[in-house]
């Protein structure tokens, strides 16, 4: 299992201050220890109309000679729309990055059932004006029908990227998927090789370790790719996942990446920070504290990785602080 770096981290959206470039992020995942880097589908980093043949040859070569793997790109689509012209707008744009996939030399592209998207408000991501504008867009449309526009859109997604040789992985992420058994319904109804699964921990709806051994276990061989989150601190060596907010509860690592080493998961899990950096004042804070959680996101899952496997560890082995 290999730990990688969703560029999103770096889009310029949840801190105070500029994006990075793609080919900086590439260089701040060498610089930080991960093995690859996800691409966000989406300006500055991976928009596919942004990018030529020669801007797609340069990333491949950085990546090359920085040693740091593409793993993929991620998508930002809505295929829940009532509108077939918003559907087909979103499958075109799927289309052209399955297409930069390929270019880039990745092998996944990360697919949404449906996407909200984000706004900014003084400088900085939220994600409250476009959940709420989504969820009063269509309010007598029948979530059923949203599905089935779903499950359609995917069916053409997953040839386009057969055609590319490319693997699209529906992610358990809401709004209109609300549930991990959501994501293996609708890719079982397609029952295609080119359409799998991207099952992320803190997506789950519950922590308990049956319910994601279930979930892990279940998904099983159609798991290709995986996210993790939050953020961390380091105490007396040892790095510690932070207790949630808003009364979650802390996100179950040790018993999801145990249950990916027994379906003989060998991907990636890219880790994203993508909610606003803000202090106890609510003063959203800049990159200097997105390069300090991304280091110890990185440290925090290898040393996660080797306990479940059971292997030795440079420092000690991170655990979650009990709260």
């Amino acid at each position: 299992m290999k730990v990688g770096l969703y560029s999103i981290t770096y889009l310029g959206v949840w801190y105070d201050g500029p994006a990075l470039s793609l080919l900086e992020v590439i260089g701040k995942a060498k610089e930080l220890g991960f093995d690859g880097i996800e691409v966000d589908g989406k300006r500055p980093h991976g928009n596919p109309m942004d990018l030529d043949a020669r801007a797609r040859d340069e990333i491949r070569n950085e990546c090359a000679r920085q040693g740091i793997e593409l793993v993929g790109v991620a998508s930002n689509n809505d295929f829940s729309s009532p509108v077939p012209e918003h559907r087909e707008c979103q499958l075109l744009m799927v289309r052209e990055q399955i297409r930069l996939c390929r270019d880039l030399g990745g092998k996944v592209v990360r697919l949404f059932g449906a996407w909200p998207g984000v706004t900014f408000h003084d400088g900085i991501g939220t994600y409250d004006m476009a959940r709420e504008a989504f969820e009063r867009a269509y309010p007598d449309y029948p979530r059923i029908e949203r599905m089935r526009h779903i499950q359609e859109c995917l069916r053409e997604a997953a040839q386009m990227a057969a055609d590319a040789g490319i693997t699209v992985a529906l992610q358990n992420h809401g709004p209109i998927i609300r549930h991990w058994r959501d994501v293996l319904d609708l890719v079982e109804a397609v029952d295609h090789p080119a359409l799998q699964v991207c099952l992320d921990a803190p997506m789950l709806i519950s922590y308990e370790d049956e319910f994601v051994r279930t979930a892990a276990h279940t998904v099983g061989k159609r798991q290709v790719h995986s996210h993790y989150g939050g953020e961390f601190e380091e105490v007396d060596g040892e790095v510690r996942l932070l207790p949630a907010t808003f009364g979650k509860a802390h996100i179950n690592y040790p018993t999801f990446l145990q249950a990916m080493q027994d379906i003989g998961y060998d991907g990636y899990f890219c880790y994203e920070f993508c909610h606003p950096a803000v202090n106890d004042k609510n003063e959203a804070l800049g990159i200097e504290f997105i390069d300090e959680q991304v280091g110890l996101a990185q440290r925090y899952l290898r040393e996660q990785i080797a306990a479940v496997a059971g292997a030795p560890v440079g420092q000690a082995t991170a655990r979650q602080e009990q709260t």
